[in-house]
């Protein structure tokens, strides 16, 4: 059983809040199948966004680069993802070691 979008944002931000690193939702798409984004904002003009995708290989799921490079290149992709998925979740993490902890067991689910 899959988890609704909004229950593992929920969870993705709690475990972000206790490694004390600092994440915002900055859309809020649907709650229970909206995708999610996460722009991974290490505070110098850089960033990194990510996106879950299925490998048909295996039929996990893993987190991959969408876009990465200057800030506003990368938002840039990121609204026009926002353009084609109007159900889209974003969750910017601000941290300058690149800590976004989607690495971590049970955040591909």
């Amino acid at each position: 059983m899959r988890l609704t979008a909004d229950v593992w944002v929920s969870a993705y931000l709690t475990r972000l809040r206790l490694s004390d690193i600092p994440a915002f939702v900055t859309q809020k798409g649907d709650a229970t199948a909206g995708a999610v984004l996460v722009k991974m904002n290490t505070l110098d003009g850089q960033a990194t966004a990510y996106q879950r995708s299925f490998d048909l290989m295996t039929g996990d799921r893993c987190w991959m680069v969408l876009s990465e490079g200057g800030e506003a290149d990368v938002d840039a992709a990121l609204n026009r993802q926002k353009g084609f998925d109007p159900d889209l979740w974003i969750i910017e993490v601000e941290d300058k070691q690149g800590r976004h902890l989607l690495d971590e067991p049970g955040l591909s689910d």
